[in-house]
């Protein structure tokens, strides 16, 4: 097996890695929803993925206006 981290996890490996539910992570990626995600195939086939990058990404800027909002 790779040591190497994946390009992307699956719904619930996002969901543990930012130790929130699965149901409230679907809340959040609904359509245009605020977490990054890239819905691969179609119909009954698709699948949705949440980029390492994208997400690590997404969580730092979340983090930054907590911190800027703090300091006002």
């Amino acid at each position: 097996m790779s040591s190497e981290r994946p390009l992307a996890l699956r719904p619930r490996e996002a969901a543990r890695a930012l130790n929130i539910s699965v149901r409230t992570l679907g809340r959040l990626t609904a359509p245009r929803g605020p977490i990054p995600c890239v819905r691969v195939g179609y119909g009954k086939r698709q699948t949705v993925l949440y980029p390492m990058a994208e997400l690590q990404a997404w969580l730092s800027q979340q983090i930054e206006g907590r911190q800027k909002g703090r300091h006002k």
